[in-house]
């Protein structure tokens, strides 16, 4: 008896080591991905020697608390009436000078920022990772309400005509009344159960709000009361497994005259009709996650490969490409005037040449990544690193 109760101990033990070891393997798989792991992708491009064709000037740069706390969030700074203001993750926010950095006013919320701030009239907005929406009066960083809401927020808050737009991580929009922050609506999307990290912004256009989803496609609603308008396929799925098949709309979309442009995690870039949705145009040879920006006439795109493009807004057609920073994960691009700025996970901001995309001039502000978008305002640029450091800079 004692004999065969070790051999059926042991068997269940062997057993539950498989299993166990099985499960292991698949939680590998899947950390892989989304950690890291085994990266077949290539290296970043080594930054080489450069001649630089432009003078750069640091003017001032400041902290901001901790910023993301080396977190995937959409803390981004935002630039109004004649403040810069931007907020950490461990619910820091600041007003600061544009041309100084001094501090005119800063506020200890204790909320866990995940988003924003979003400007309205005289107010500021934010979203947390408790599904929390607050408002902060611009001129004096008191807080006027908050309101709750189904989930996370990585997307920065929306605001127009008395309403304010937000977006959770689980597919509901809610539209808030900019007084008070109560519901006026919502609107729910299902979702797929793998996603990458992240959630495109909300565009208004005229009496709609458009955003696109992580199954690919983008939605229109009306404004007022969320009825729901029209909605496109501008991603398709393809490939066999899950992984292969994410197609998520996470880059903020830009609108002009009337059309609105976004692209996709291994997708396409394309034009998309706010009227009625169609699609006017795809560049299925691009995909992105960080973000497009435009100037008068063109589109810029750092792709999934951090390689940076300029695209005819008309057409789609490519009409440069800059691959000397490939792989460092760069930020979204800010065209002006006569450049293209972007930064990189080395904290390097990188000026590239309207015109053909050359390399012109770089500055390191530290070595904490750069994964916002770099404001540009009166032909100064402001940078928010990952590890809050907040930084203005002008080129010559």
């Amino acid at each position: 008896m004692r004999f065969l109760l070790t051999c059926l101990l042991t068997g269940i033990c062997l057993t539950g080591c498989s299993a166990l070891s099985g499960l292991s393997d698949s939680i590998d798989g899947i950390s892989d991905y989304f950690t890291g792991g085994e990266d077949n992708t290539d290296p970043p491009n080594a930054l080489t020697e450069l001649k630089p064709e432009i003078e750069i000037d640091v003017l001032w740069k400041k902290s901001v608390g901790v910023g993301a706390d080396e977190q995937t969030l959409k803390l981004v700074p935002v630039v109004y009436d004649g403040k810069i203001f931007a907020a950490d993750r461990k619910g820091l926010i600041q007003a600061r000078s544009l041309t100084t950095g001094d501090v005119s006013w800063e506020v200890e919320t204790k909320a866990h920022f995940s988003a924003g701030p979003g400007v309205g009239s005289g107010f500021l907005v934010l979203g947390t990772s408790e599904g929390e929406v607050l408002a902060i009066e611009s001129s004096t960083g008191k807080v006027l309400w908050h309101a709750t809401i189904s989930s996370e927020v990585l997307s920065v808050p929306v605001i127009s005509r008395g309403v304010i737009a937000v977006r959770s991580t689980d597919g509901t929009v809610f539209a808030l009344n900019e007084k008070t922050g109560d519901k006026l609506w919502s609107y729910e999307q299902n979702i797929p159960a793998l996603s990458v990290r992240g959630t495109g912004s909300l565009v208004v256009v005229d009496d709609k709000l458009i955003g696109g989803y992580d199954n690919g496609k983008m939605i229109a609603l009306r404004l007022n009361d969320g009825k729901f308008l029209w909605e496109t396929s501008v991603a398709i799925p393809a490939g066999r497994s899950e992984i292969e098949r994410l197609v998520d709309l996470d880059a903020d979309p830009i609108e002009d005259d009337g059309v609105v442009f976004i692209a996709s995690y291994q997708g396409n870039l394309a034009a998309v009709s706010a009227t009625d949705g169609e699609v006017l145009w795809r560049n299925e040879t691009l995909s992105s996650s960080s973000g497009i920006s435009k100037d008068w006439r063109y589109l810029y795109l750092a792709d999934s490969k951090s390689d940076v493009w300029q695209i005819d807004q008309r057409n789609g057609a490519s009409l440069w490409k800059q691959a000397d920073l490939h792989q460092r994960k760069l930020t979204a691009p800010s065209p002006y005037s006569r450049f293209v700025v972007v930064g990189d996970l080395e904290g390097y901001i990188h000026w590239l040449s309207v015109t053909d995309g050359r390399l012109l001039g770089r500055v390191q502000i530290n070595e904490a990544p750069i994964d916002a978008k770099p404001i540009i305002f009166d032909d100064t640029v402001y940078v928010y690193s990952k590890n809050g450091t907040l930084t203005a800079i002008k080129a010559r």
